[in-house]
């Protein structure tokens, strides 16, 4: 708790920040497009029908498919010497004003086409330009409509920029997808109820604004509810006054226990070495690795298994020493990058069943699962049932399970040690595997690839000498009973992230000669 409130000002900063913009941007598209709408009934069909389809997008893929989009801009620019971001607020602004845009279009096309045309017409007959009878009769009287729409605009904003964490944005999604991951309940409390409160507050300002009779006091509530405002979303950019001349390296991590604890080890031995660290975590398996190099990450870990099979398009299985040998070359001859080793453990998906049902029923295999899955449950995270491995090890060991389940990687091993699940596709590094006295089964087929933990830097971050130097003693440096001791340091006895990190660190020091 101690840490998440620690965070919390920087992020609530950042949160409101990310809001006010995208808001305003949301705001400058909406309310002149609804204008032109309320003159141009043909037009008002087909253009409320485009918002009204972005918005029917969930705002989770939204996000996501903003990123391959400042990818491909990234790469453009570069072709003319330019430097654009990939991840974090470019992203995360486009996709949030995307979704605050409908509710303020159809409100502002409703208030307008709702004003009465006999005083639009005495209006004009007053000799008043359209422009006038815009500003002086239509909009004022359009003005509660409307401003209901922003109001709600503006809660929708606050609430879906929470999901702006797997993207590389802080805000105070952070608090709510890190607590999930590592069981930490009072941080994801903190961060539901953080995100409540500021869009109980933008709504409160709102509604006192739309409420003021005098223009005066509506001026003021204005100027003192935005001085406040700006005040809060400018703590990100203060913060950043006083990191300091050291260099900067971004280090990524993906969703889960391990990579928080990882990408803090990480940052321990950079800010050792003198640099500046940035973490961006919680980020998607895809858009961290389309981030290294271009623009988002400089460092991070991940999983041979995973990029010989989502981004190499492999489904065949070979040595591990074949994969890293095979890896190193496809990453620096297709993506410019460096794989400076593996860290010496795997954290590959393993089928795991509870003890008691592998002794009663004779389970030491996927190939002895097989003749009962008709009458199984199997779980797994978001993305096995996507991913070649899973069609692999299926076509293997013929598995027809009767039942196919996702749960959030937070409660998976829950599910099978309630029964909701007979098995999961687990993670072998996973201390809660000991922790609820699972057993995992044998792949004598070798279906599933081999999944060595690696350290992977971008092509400048591995032209600095002192960068690999900082890195080079974690390979084949962190064994797999550290690394499952750090995890069940989180997941079983609620030690933050930053405490796991330390202990790793020192355990892997004080093995060194």
């Amino acid at each position: 708790m101690t840490q998440a409130l620690e965070q919390l000002p920087s992020l609530i900063g950042a949160h409101l920040q990310l809001t006010l913009v995208a808001l305003a941007v949301a705001l400058g598209i909406s309310l002149p497009l609804g204008v032109l709408l309320a003159r141009s009934p043909r037009l008002r069909g087909p253009a409320l029908g485009v918002a009204g389809v972005l918005q029917t997008i969930p705002s989770l893929a939204l996000l996501a498919l903003m990123v391959p989009v400042f990818v491909a801009v990234h790469q453009l620019a570069a072709l003319v010497g330019l430097d654009t971001p990939v991840l974090g607020f470019l992203p995360a602004i486009s996709a949030l004003s995307l979704y605050g845009i409908l509710p303020v279009l159809r409100n502002t096309v409703t208030g307008l086409s709702e004003v009465d045309d006999k005083l639009v017409e005495a209006a004009r007959g007053l000799g008043m330009t359209e422009a006038q009878v815009l500003a002086q009769v239509q909009l004022p009287l359009a003005a509660p409509i409307i401003f209901a729409g922003i109001r709600t605009a503006a809660v929708w904003v606050v609430g879906t920029a929470t999901l702006a964490t797997p993207v590389g944005q802080r805000c105070l999604g952070d608090l709510i997808f890190g607590g999930l991951q590592t069981r930490s309940w009072d941080a994801v409390l903190l961060g539901c109820v953080s995100a409540a409160g500021l869009a109980l507050v933008l709504d409160a300002l709102l509604g006192a604004m739309e409420r003021a009779k005098s223009g005066r006091i509506r001026t003021w509530i204005g100027a003192i509810g935005g001085a406040v405002l700006l005040a809060t979303a400018s703590v990100p950019a203060f913060a950043g006054l006083f990191r300091g001349d050291a260099p900067t390296i971004v280090v990524g991590a993906k969703g889960f226990t391990e990579q928080f604890i990882l990408a803090r080890l990480l940052e321990r031995r950079l800010e050792g070495a003198g640099y500046d660290v940035r973490i961006r975590e919680g980020l998607g398996s895809t858009i961290v690795f389309d981030s290294l190099g271009d623009g988002g990450v400089d460092v991070y870990v991940d999983y041979s298994g995973t990029i010989w099979a989502n981004h190499m398009g492999r489904t065949d299985t070979a040595p591990a020493e074949q994969v890293l040998d095979t890896l190193g070359r496809f990453m620096r001859e297709e993506k410019g990058s460096v794989l400076l080793g593996p860290l010496g453990f795997e954290n590959a998906y393993a089928v795991a069943v509870r003890r008691a049902d592998a002794e009663s029923h004779g389970w030491t295999s996927v190939a002895d699962l097989s003749r009962d899955s008709a009458d199984l449950t199997l779980g797994a995270d978001y993305e096995f049932f996507q991913r070649p491995e899973w069609e692999a090890l299926e076509s293997a060991y013929t598995l027809d399970f009767g039942n196919q389940r996702t749960f959030d990687p937070t409660f998976l091993y829950d599910a099978v040690n309630s029964g909701e699940a007979d098995a999961i596709a687990a993670f072998s590094s996973d201390g809660r595997i000991a922790a609820f006295d699972l057993v995992t089964l044998d792949d004598p087929k070798q279906a599933l690839p081999p999944y060595d933990a690696i350290l992977l830097l971008s092509g400048d971050a591995a032209a600095d000498p002192a960068v690999t130097d900082a890195l080079q003693p974690l390979v084949n440096g962190v064994p797999i009973e550290l690394m499952r001791e750090a995890n069940r340091l989180v997941d079983q006895e609620g030690k933050s992230t930053d405490q796991a990190a330390e202990w790793l660190d020192d355990a892997i020091r004080s093995r060194r000669p």
